[in-house]
């Protein structure tokens, strides 16, 4: 057992799939050689049958048994004929002397034919002289006639096994251990990498993610495997160097307020404000990894309805009339036609307040600017504008990362999670849409992506 462990997990694989075709092929020949033998002897004892009733004919109205089976030519060579009451008692037998016989009520051809009319009995020695037969009875209107066929050459060759069938089925068994060898070459080495893979991440080392799999199906899987396991390694690694930042903030609060230290009121209201707007923080952090988690592991468990697009923007221009006067910005919308999109409701509105809260939080700007670009039978194209100052060049293709911050500093005051443009990411990708970035030239971000127009289309969800 210990050294089947040590062996490789292609190895192991492949004996036990050669373990289980052996097996099966076994078991096909073992069946498939007692079903034909089963045949072979159903038609030998139909044959034996047919004399038994011919004899059974002659043998009701002539009681002299002899003399007809000496008159008469046998179907089968070495021939042997017995006659027996209902009571088991042998009344003729054309081979051996009756007192030689004894009683055969429990011969199980014997049995068979009393209860069914018929039996035979494929392979038997005779009590009697030792030989082994092939046994056939029909039962008459007053005895029963049972006929016996020696095993000799000619019925050992009948039930012998068809050895053409069994080379087939070797050859075949052969074929499948082949293919069967290659196929678990590349799935152990493949599990193996994944494991390999597995035990680095576990230990914190670092994965070449330049490596890659077979381009195949299942190096496809493997890939994704491997890329969703390092985004989520990720994930965990961001997360928990976000959330120590306000969790020592709230420790430290709080030891100060426990400390007995006296402290003014206004000094005691700065520390609980500083407690809730680190917990506000954290929860809103929690949310959006939440969000971002079920978007990845869990789109078909999010629910989609028909959603007026127009609508979600008139919410986010009430909402942004809402806010104090030296925070606003002005929304101008360019939407000459409803947006109608079969979708997620919060998701779609995640896309606009997200975009909408990093254009305030962040651009310096005083307007915002959404409109459609265009409209064709399968995409709405929408872009969103601010006319802020922008973002260096070099900066845009991180923009989307999750954690991701231009001015870290600036964006924690903000009270900013990091994660508000990876969710419109994966928001717009999620709904089968793409999503760019880049600078106006006037100044500001330009965001330019595609929602899908498939409200008339929902099954194809």
């Amino acid at each position: 057992m210990g050294s089947f462990i040590k062996l490789s997990y292609h190895k192991r694989l492949f004996l036990l799939l050669l373990a289980f075709v052996m097996t099966m092929i076994a078991c096909f020949v073992v069946f498939q050689y007692y079903r034909e033998k089963q045949c072979k002897s159903d038609v030998l004892n139909a044959q034996l049958q047919t004399y038994n009733q011919h004899l059974l004919k002659v043998f009701e109205t002539n009681t002299d048994y002899a003399q007809y089976l000496q008159s008469h030519e046998e179907p089968f060579e070495d021939l042997r004929v017995t006659i027996i009451d209902f009571t088991g008692k042998v009344v003729y037998d054309d081979t051996l002397p009756l007192d030689s016989l004894d009683n055969h009520i429990g011969r199980p051809e014997v049995a068979q034919a009393l209860k069914k009319g018929s039996g035979h009995y494929i392979s038997r020695h005779s009590a009697s002289d030792g030989r082994l037969y092939f046994y056939s009875a029909t039962k008459g209107k007053n005895i029963i006639l049972r006929s016996a066929i020696p095993y000799n050459a000619s019925l050992q060759d009948l039930f012998k096994a068809d050895w053409a069938f069994l080379w087939t089925i070797f050859f075949f068994g052969i074929v499948m251990s082949i293919f069967g060898y290659i196929a678990t070459r590349r799935i152990g080495r493949t599990i193996e990498r994944l494991n390999k893979f597995a035990a680095n991440a576990e230990r914190g080392e670092a994965f070449d993610e330049n490596e890659s799999f077979p381009h195949d199906e299942l190096g496809s899987i493997s890939n994704h495997i491997v890329k969703l396991y390092t985004h989520k390694r990720q994930l965990t690694n961001n997360l928990n160097h976000e959330l120590k930042t306000p969790v020592a903030s709230i420790q430290v609060c709080l030891e100060t307020l426990l400390s007995g230290i006296e402290l003014s009121e206004e000094k005691r209201q700065e520390l609980l404000g500083r407690c809730y707007a680190n917990t506000d923080r954290l929860r809103r952090l929690l949310a959006d990894v939440s969000l971002i988690t079920r978007m990845e592991d869990g789109s078909q468990l999010i629910d989609r309805e028909k959603v007026v697009v127009d609508d979600l923007l008139c919410e986010v221009a009430e909402e942004l009339e809402a806010l104090p006067e030296d925070q606003q910005m002005t929304l101008h919308l360019d939407i000459k036609e409803p947006i109608i999109v079969y979708g997620n409701h919060s998701l779609l509105s995640s896309v606009f307040r997200n975009l909408t809260e990093n254009a305030l939080a962040y651009s310096g700007g005083k307007n915002i600017y959404i409109s459609l670009l265009s409209h064709d039978a399968n995409y709405y194209r929408i872009c969103f504008e601010d006319d802020g100052c922008g973002v260096e060049e070099e900066k845009l293709p991180r923009l989307f990362e999750r954690f991701y911050r231009v001015d870290k500093g600036r964006s924690r005051q903000r009270g900013g999670t990091g994660l508000g443009l990876s969710i419109v990411k994966h928001a717009v990708l999620f709904h089968g849409g793409t999503i760019s970035v880049s600078n106006r030239p006037t100044g500001g971000l330009r965001f330019v992506f595609t929602l899908p127009d498939n409200s008339s289309k929902p099954a194809e969800f």
